[in-house]
């Protein structure tokens, strides 16, 4: 058997964590079947095998960052991190999505949705556990790619009979009906991320067919208004670009049978000074209404080149002092 000890910020956080009368680390050690799991001050004593203090581990980082996000911890959130923790950040339940699961012979291999991180895990079980999810985080976590791969999944499973793509067009507008082409063509360059993630998923010609065929429909947000959406999955991408009034027009279009997924950075918003996002307004309205699922992703989760992490940690860190001219 081996030891190891947590040190926790201060005796206000392991409270936290620990739960009324330990409950959380009388489930953690259960689960985990740890032999000695306790709560000192701000330390968390733990002893047990190699890997089980390895989890231990985990599902205290795991704990701890989302007690920074949300502010508190719950008896559901310690179970979902558990089962992240204990099912692997590459082996989530999710269904294979099969790009040509029709075929047959000379088809490719089948594709999955595989979460890296235990980021992506939670973010991927709280899609699969909840009709709606709101997932935040910075550049290249992968809120946009797994979203359409679980939507692909749900799609091939008869979760859902189509998949809508939504995204605000800040810069259009109402504009768009002076660009050319169809709506297709007018909204493309606005929700060219998604379709990369449906060329990635998919083969490029199922994925055509399948606009063609309205199973997949794309869709600016500006034209959502009226509708009621059911058996669909539905995703916003860009969600932070979403005014207030917009948002809530959005998220009623939901149907019976729908499942409904936002993205967003709320440190990129493109909207102008006075208008407020609709992303922060729903964190803040939604957090604790049961049923709906808020996830936070961070740097951590990052899954681009490894550059992408040094560069966001870059701008969030202090501007670079300018040089003093010499004077003449």
């Amino acid at each position: 058997m081996s030891e190891a000890t947590i040190t926790l910020d201060s005796r206000d956080e392991a409270i936290l964590l620990f739960g009324s009368r330990d409950v959380y680390l009388r489930e953690i050690r259960t689960t985990l079947g740890m032999q000695q799991l306790v709560g000192r001050g701000d330390q968390v004593l733990l002893k047990g095998t190699e890997a089980q203090l390895a989890q231990g581990e985990r599902v205290f980082a795991q704990l701890r960052h989302l007690l920074r996000q949300q502010g508190s911890v719950s008896a559901e959130d310690v179970k979902t991190v558990l089962e992240v923790v204990i099912q692997g950040g590459d082996r989530i339940a999710t269904s294979p999505v099969e790009p040509n699961a029709p075929a047959g012979k000379g088809g490719k291999a089948s594709k999955f949705v595989r979460p890296r991180t235990d980021g992506q895990a939670r973010y991927v079980k709280a899609m699969t556990d909840h009709d709606l999810t709101i997932c935040i985080g910075p550049a290249g976590t992968g809120k946009s790619w797994l979203a359409v791969g679980m939507a692909v999944s749900w799609l091939r499973q008869g979760t859902v009979k189509k998949i809508i793509l939504v995204r605000p067009a800040v810069e259009a507008g109402e504009r768009l009906g002076y660009l050319p082409g169809d709506m297709v063509a007018k909204v493309n360059p606005y929700l060219r991320p998604l379709f990369d993630a449906l060329n990635d998923i998919m083969e490029p010609e199922q994925v055509k067919r399948y606009i063609e065929n309205d199973i997949i429909e794309i869709c600016p947000l500006a034209y959502m208004r009226g509708r009621t959406l059911t058996a669909a999955a539905i995703i916003l991408d860009e969600g932070q670009n979403a005014t207030i009034p917009q948002m809530k027009m959005f998220l009623t279009r939901m149907g019976h049978g729908s499942k409904i997924i936002v993205t967003g950075d709320i440190t990129q918003v493109d909207l102008p000074p006075q208008t407020k996002s609709g992303l922060e307004d729903i964190v803040r309205r939604l957090k604790n209404v049961e049923r709906i699922a808020l996830v936070y992703l961070d740097e951590t989760d990052i899954v681009r080149h490894p550059l992408v992490r040094a560069i966001l940690q870059a701008y969030e860190g202090p501007p670079p002092r300018k040089r003093k001219e010499r004077d003449e």
